[in-house]
């Protein structure tokens, strides 16, 4: 079974939904940037290794956000203990989209590969996602 694990630096973001202009549709510049930013992290710590075409998924997502300065230190030790948990944004479901779409034709061929996923948002000193990618092996 193949396993992939990497890490994206900074602070956790989500998918933005597309903007709509007279001049078309675009994708947030946000957005664009996180999505170029795990797809150079991908490539950067993992190669240019790719699931195969048919390969069925499980991805794993754990989004550490940055603990706010503002906090009290006693709110700090709960926060790193994951006694409190980030219920803020982005959105578990949306940090699952920006991701898997960023790695389509990157890490697989098309995030429809993905057929089991979770996403944990915790907070930690250093904001980070790390991500793990294996393929789920059908019986013979």
């Amino acid at each position: 079974m193949k396993l992939i694990k990497f890490i994206v630096p900074g602070e956790p973001v989500g998918k933005g939904r597309p903007r709509v202009t007279m001049r078309g549709t675009y994708t947030p510049e946000k957005t664009a940037r996180y999505e170029n930013l795990v797809s150079l992290e991908y490539q950067s710590q993992c190669g240019r290794f790719q699931f195969p075409d048919d390969a069925m998924l499980d991805m794993r997502i754990i989004a550490y956000c940055g603990i706010p300065k503002s906090a009290s230190k006693k709110r700090k030790i709960l926060m790193r203990s994951g006694a409190i948990r980030p219920t803020k944004k982005p959105d578990a479901d949306n940090i699952l989209k920006l991701v898997a779409d960023s790695l389509n034709c990157v890490a697989y061929r098309d995030d429809s590969q993905i057929v089991d996923c979770q996403i944990r948002k915790f907070y930690a000193d250093e904001a980070r996602m790390e991500i793990i990618i294996k393929q789920i092996l059908t019986p013979d």
